[in-house]
């Protein structure tokens, strides 16, 4: 009989459906972070752009500011020569006039990317070099010749009017330009609470999607992988009947099919196995039992016969012959209690015939040992059962006068729920063990082909004990 060893059926085809959920999740997470770090470098450029516009307003600013002051400069000289009419008081306005159209300049160079900016540096540009060429230089032009004209109320009137129309434009593009900074440091507290608000979202997400992922993974990998390691443990330790749950997605799925399908394949080879071996017990026993059956019903009784048919001839016989015959019934005698014997050995005919509790009590009177014996079987065993337990206590009996040096053995056999327990205990030297002999390994053989267990314990100084459960209701 061929015992399967390996699965049936054809080889399950490996899916990629985990590999592409895994790539799809990695794929996802690259992709928020990704967008993430994307609307983090656009704002990051916007907020840049803005700190630079920002900056490029307060530059204008102070241009505008410095021009200004050069034509109040200018007014100022002009206005200390009218009152003291000294050519000293003419330096400021001489430095402010020299100054003013490389101010005015570079404050439209600033503001040349703004139309309307420019076109009010420009005005600016025009109404200061109109009011030096126009009124400030012909003003002390007069002044020089004569300053009392040049103190008419006509003439401070027109140096009025026209510093004011430059206040005016100065004040025109300041709050423009101020307008510009409020609403550039607006863009800019917005741009900052885009990127605040994306890299949370990105975070977030990014937090989210790995939890997801790992409870995923938990779930879909990690999980299957570690039942299949205690299932693997629960195999490696005899459990045959461990099975996995079949829920798992792609490769982990084959592989929990896999694991099932080798389960079962090493049970259905198990039940072979231990059937097979219970059948080479019971063919075993069946030879054993025929071959006692030919001795005792064929050359026991032969030998029986013989010996009453010598008997027989004894009585008619002449003296010297009668001792001869005498002398050959003896052998025969002792050579018939030896085949009784040996019979015995082979199979009991006590046991067949009357069961287990009076076979152990033949043992037990036949023991070299001293035995105090407790039976309590209520109905005969099942036949495979009853003769596997003769043997264990047979062969205990037998290394404990052989190797225990004991003074006494004590056998304990009952059934209960359905499994007969037999206890064979002995208070000699220990030290036993079934690597040591045949005839224990035999006896293991024999109990664990039929589903029984065999516990011996054996430390040295303390005895030997044999403990065998075996179970009677699958006979």
């Amino acid at each position: 009989m061929a015992l399967r060893g390996r699965f049936d059926g054809p080889e399950p085809e490996v899916g990629a459906g985990l590999t592409r959920r895994m790539l799809v999740a990695s794929g996802l997470l690259a992709l928020v972070v990704g967008a993430a770090f994307t609307v983090l470098l656009v704002t990051n450029s916007d907020l840049r752009e803005s700190e630079q516009l920002a900056f490029h307003s307060e530059e204008a600013l102070v241009a505008a500011n410095r021009l200004e002051r050069l034509v109040v400069d200018v007014e100022a000289g002009e206005r200390g020569f009218l009152v003291t009419g000294q050519d000293s008081s003419l330096t400021l306005w001489r430095s402010g006039q020299a100054a003013l159209p490389g101010q005015a300049a570079s404050l439209a160079r600033m503001v040349a990317d703004n139309p309307q900016q420019l076109a009010v540096a420009n005005q600016i540009a025009r109404d200061t070099a109109s009011y030096v060429q126009d009124y400030s230089i012909p003003l002390i032009a007069t002044a020089r010749r004569n300053l009392a004209a040049a103190r008419t109320p006509a003439a401070v009137d027109d140096g009025v009017r026209r510093i004011d129309a430059i206040r005016r434009e100065f004040d025109r593009f300041t709050a423009a330009e101020q307008d510009q900074a409020a609403a550039r440091q607006d863009n800019s507290a917005a741009v900052a609470l885009r990127a605040f608000v994306a890299t949370a979202v990105g975070l977030g997400g990014s937090v989210l999607l790995i939890v997801l992922f790992t409870v995923y993974l938990s779930r879909a990998i990690v999980g299957p992988v570690r039942r299949a390691a205690g299932m693997a443990g629960r195999l490696a330790g005899g459990d045959l009947t461990a099975r996995l749950p079949e829920r798992g997605v792609g490769e982990i799925g084959v592989l929990e099919r896999s694991f099932n399908t080798m389960a079962g394949s090493l049970q259905v080879s198990r039940a072979e196995l231990a059937a097979s071996r219970a059948r080479i017990v019971a063919a075993g026993d069946q030879a054993r039992r025929r071959i006692e059956r030919d001795l005792h019903d064929g050359i026991q009784q032969r030998l029986v016969s013989l010996t009453l048919e010598l008997r027989t001839a004894e009585a008619t016989a002449s003296p010297e012959l009668r001792a001869q015959l005498t002398e050959i019934a003896g052998d025969l005698i002792d050579a018939t209690d030896d085949l009784r014997e040996l019979s015995r050995g082979i199979h009991p005919a006590i046991l067949s015939e009357g069961g287990l509790p009076p076979a152990l009590r033949a043992l037990a009177r036949r023991s070299v040992v001293p035995v105090e014996l407790e039976v309590d079987v209520p109905a005969r065993a099942p036949e495979p059962i009853e003769v596997a337990a003769y043997y264990v206590v047979s062969e205990a009996l037998t290394n404990t006068a052989k190797h225990a040096e004991a003074t006494i053995a004590w056998i304990d056999v009952h059934v209960r729920n359905g499994v007969l327990r037999l206890s064979v205990r002995d208070d000699g030297v220990g030290g036993a063990a079934a690597s040591h002999g045949s005839g224990l390994v035999g006896l293991i053989d024999r109990v664990q082909a039929l589903d029984g267990t065999v516990e011996i314990t054996s430390p040295p100084g303390e005895g030997t004990t044999v403990l065998v459960h075996l179970p009677t209701e699958r006979y």
